[in-house]
C-alpha cells in the first residue's frame, strides 16, 4: 500500500487493521524515528518491554533470514501483540520482506526503519506492492506543516506563540523532525510559566541547525552507530556545512567526553561530571552522551582526537575531497566505539 505524505502521520498513529509491516523511509531521518515509534506504540506502549519489542537491524537478517519469521511468530510470555523492529534496512532485504509478506507468521506489527529510498528500490517496491503492507515516507516538512509542528507542540505544553515569533521559528528550523523536536523542547522551557512565546523567546533559543546537525554526527560517531552517522553526513553535505567545522566541533566533543573520564577516574560520578560541563549537555542529548562516556576510555579517546586532527590537515592541505577525508575520518572513529 502507497501512502501519501500528507496521510502519514495518521497511518502511523492509527494504523489499518490487519496491517502486518509497515516501511518508514525518506531522508528525514528525526520524522522516520518518529513515526516508527508512533506505529510501534499503537501495538506497544511501553517499547522497552523486551517481552513484546524484538530489535532487529539488517547484518542480524542477513545472517539469519529466519529470524525475521521466528520474531514476528512469537508470543509474548505476558500476552499482547508484539512489535518487530527492523533498522538501517537496505534493498539487500527486498527478498525476504517480500517472501514474508506473501506469508507472513504470527500477529505481530513489523516496523522497518530505511534511508531515502528511490522510487524504484526494491525494498520500497516490495511494501507498496503487498496487501498488507505500507510504505510510509518521511520528507521534510513544509513551511505549513512546521507550523503545525511548531503550534502544536507548545500547545501541549499550555503555551501559544505570537504570529512574528512562529514565522521565524519556521524559517530556522525544518531540516530534521528530531533537531525540530529537539528545539521546540527548548523554547517551551526558555518560555516555562508564561502564556505565550514571543519573537524574543524565539531568538534567545532557537540558534542555527548546522551545530544541531553536526551533534547528530558526533553522537552516532561516539556511539559506533555507523548507519546513523551516514545518514548524518549525508544531512550535513546536502546543507554545505564546512567539513571542517564538522572536524573541529567532533574534537571539541571528544575533548569533552575526555574531561568527563577525567572527573569520574578521581570519584565523581558520570551524572556529576556531565553537570558540570560548560555549556552543558542538552538534556535530550544527556542518555547518550552518558553512555560514550562509559564506552571510551582515555586512550581511545586520545586516540580519537589524534584522528580529528589529522582529517583536518587531510581537509585543508591535500587534494583529496574534504567531506570524503572527514568521513573516513569520522567512520574510523566510529569504528573504534564499535571495537569498545
Amino acid at each position: 500500500m502507497i501512502v501519501k505524505a500528507s496521510e502519514a502521520d495518521r497511518i502511523a498513529k492509527n494504523p489499518p487493521r490487519g496491517l502486518v509491516a509497515a516501511l518508514v523511509f525518506g531522508p528525514d531521518s528525526g520524522l522516520i524515528r518518529e513515526r516508527a515509534e508512533a506505529l510501534s506504540k499503537s501495538v506497544v506502549d511501553d517499547l522497552s518491554d523486551p517481552f513484546r519489542v524484538a530489535d532487529l537491524d539488517e547484518q542480524t537478517l542477513s545472517n539469519d533470514p529466519a529470524r525475521l519469521a521466528d520474531e514476528a511468530a512469537a508470543i509474548s510470555m505476558l500476552g499482547g501483540r508484539r512489535v518487530v523492529r527492523v533498522r538501517g534496512a537496505g534493498n539487500g532485504l527486498a527478498k525476504l520482506f517480500e517472501v514474508f509478506l506473501e506469508s507472513p507468521s504470527g500477529d505481530a506489527l513489523v516496523v522497518v526503519e530505511a534511508g531515502d529510498l528511490a522510487r524504484n528500490s526494491a525494498l520500497r517496491r516490495v511494501f507498496e506492492e503487498a496487501d498488507k503492507a505500507a510504505a510510509i515516507p518521511c520528507y521534510a516538512d513544509s513551511a505549513r506543516d512546521l507550523s503545525e509542528v511548531v503550534r502544536d507542540a507548545l500547545k501541549a505544553e499550555g503555551l501559544s506563540i505570537a504570529s512574528d515569533a512562529l514565522e521565524d521559528a519556521v524559517s530556522r528550523l525544518g531540516s530534521d523532525r528530531g533537531v525540530t523536536r529537539r528545539e521546540l523542547e527548548k523554547l517551551a522551557l526558555y518560555a516555562h510559566g508564561r502564556k505565550q512565546v514571543t519573537l524574543d523567546d524565539v531568538r534567545a533559543t532557537i540558534g542555527d541547525e548546522a551545530e544541531a546537525r553536526i551533534e547528530e554526527a558526533c553522537d552516532a560517531a561516539g556511539a559506533g552507530d555507523l548507519v546513523r552517522l551516514d545518514l548524518a553526513l549525508e544531512r550535513l553535505w546536502t546543507a554545505d556545512i564546512s567539513p571542517v567545522a564538522v572536524l573541529r566541533l567532533a574534537m571539541a566533543h571528544f575533548q569533552r567526553l575526555l574531561l568527563v573520564g577525567a572527573e569520574s577516574t578521581r570519584g565523581e560520578s558520570l551524572d556529576g561530571a556531565m553537570r558540570k560541563l560548560r555549556p552543558p549537555v542538552h538534556f535530550s542529548r544527556a542518555a547518550s552522551f552518558k553512555a560514550q562516556a562509559q564506552r571510551w576510555s582515555e586512550p581511545k579517546l586520545f586516540d580519537a582526537l589524534d584522528l580529528l586532527l589529522e582529517g583536518e590537515a587531510l581537509c585543508k592541505t591535500t587534494g583529496v575531497p574534504a567531506e570524503a577525508a572527514c568521513g573516513r575520518t569520522l567512520f574510523n572513529v566510529a569504528a573504534m566505539a564499535k571495537m569498545r
